[in-house]
């Protein structure tokens, strides 16, 4: 069965949104068995919605359109599919019933245009929707199933879960599904993470039993492990042992894992507390480590000391040494992470500090980093130089943040260009 996803809004196309909903969508039909064929964008504009999803419908077994669904002018995706299926809409009574009654209970106004929520492409039915007022549709154009979701996360995901997939999985007659493992690693990039895994893909290409890929995103890179065909577990379990043995302690975690929740896993087994002091991420390392459930008991508190003199104020740093030298500089990241430590009776201390641009500052080039990790056994300062945009240098420094401290909690090495290979 192949499927084609079709996501829906201006939003998307002009970047003021991202569509995550197409990889979510991805991963969860893929880890059931299923086959994702396509993925296609489209605006709010009608005849645009009605050429791919046309084009959609021809190449797919069936077809997953998200967003549209709502109660505005630019909401016409049941338009869309009621024109591809060439079909009228009509108002399904049972759907507007229950949209005066969510709309009464809410005491908002249920418009002209939130009614259209109640209408459905002849011959196809509405999906219940447990978290929002819009409606999703099932409906058979030719032999082909077409389902619209809405393109809230949380609403589409349950809806996928609840309807969608289950009518897919009787459709393909519950697919095998491939075994699969992914493996996680941090501040190292997918070249280098390949060139260490060179021996396994040798090994692997003989049977063909295993498919190796690698997903790169902002400082971490997954190695997914896939078997070729049906079942397989054990030939992807062996593989993924040999990856690791090949990986060392690059690798942190597997699918499910999170480089902060890691981190704290390694603190609350030994005990051991972090306070974290940040300039160049201004509380986002912070951020991601009390994200996880059950952060109080290993994460002290953090300071977001951005301005200079408030390193030396707050954290203790020499103020000779921040009149010499700016507030960008690896004695500085140094100085930080054993004030907050102090500071916070923690058992580690984390610093960020840096220039994240757009403008140099201190005589340091745009991209000039510096992080430090202050333990019992001393201080660790990496001096590192990334390139991208200024988000995009904050996510990776947060992420070698993190990683640094799981190195150093560990017991790894954490060299400058860290092979972590422990």
């Amino acid at each position: 069965m192949k499927i084609e996803l079709v996501a829906v809004g201006d939003e998307l196309l002009v970047g003021d949104v991202e569509n995550t909903n197409a990889g979510t969508l991805g991963r969860r039909l893929t880890a059931a068995g299923l086959r994702v064929s396509g993925v296609s964008t489209v605006g709010d504009g009608l005849d645009a919605m009605i050429d791919v999803l046309a084009q959609a419908v021809r190449r797919a077994d069936a077809v997953i359109v998200s967003g549209g669904l709502g109660p505005t002018s630019d909401d016409r995706t049941r338009e869309a599919i009621a024109a591809v299926a060439g079909v009228p809409l009509h108002r399904d009574p049972a759907i507007e019933d229950w949209l005066r009654r969510r709309y009464r209970g809410m005491n908002r106004t249920l418009t002209a245009l939130g009614l259209q929520q109640a209408d459905v492409p002849e011959g196809g039915r509405s999906l219940p929707n447990a978290n929002g007022s819009a409606p999703g549709i099932a409906v058979e154009i030719g032999d082909v199933a077409v389902y619209a979701i809405p393109g809230p996360p949380h609403e589409m995901i349950a809806m996928t879960e609840e309807q969608v997939l289950p009518d897919l999985l009787r459709r393909a007659g519950e697919p095998p599904i491939r075994a699969q493992r992914q493996l996680l690693t941090a501040s190292i990039g997918e070249g280098v993470i390949a060139a260490m895994l060179e021996p396994l893909e040798r090994e692997l290409a003989r049977d063909g039993a295993v498919e190796v890929a690698y997903l790169a995103t902002a400082g971490q890179t997954r190695v997914k492990l896939t078997s070729a065909g049906p079942g397989g577990a054990a030939e992807v379990d062996a593989a993924a042992a040999r990856a690791r043995e090949l990986l060392g302690g690059c690798v942190y975690g597997e699918a499910g894992d999170t480089l902060a929740g890691v981190v704290l896993d390694l603190l609350r087994g030994r005990d051991a507390t972090v306070a974290v002091a940040e300039s160049l991420t201004g509380g986002l390392v912070a951020a991601e480590l009390t994200s996880v459930p059950g952060a109080s008991a290993s994460v002290r508190g953090s300071v977001t000391a951005y301005a200079t003199d408030l390193k030396g104020s707050v954290l203790g740093v020499d103020a000779d040494l921040l009149a010499a030298q700016g507030a960008v500089h690896p004695d500085v990241a140094a100085r930080m992470a054993e004030g907050v430590r102090d500071l916070m009776s923690g058992t580690y201390g984390v610093a960020t500090t840096g220039v994240a641009g757009p403008d140099p500052q201190d005589g340091k080039p745009v991209g000039t980093v510096y992080i430090a990790v202050a333990g019992p056994e001393g201080t660790i300062v990496l001096s590192l130089l990334f390139s991208g945009s200024r988000g995009r240098i904050r996510e990776m420094t947060t992420v070698r943040a993190l990683d640094l401290l799981r190195c150093v909690v560990a017991g790894l090495p954490a060299e400058q260009d860290p092979a972590c290979t422990g």
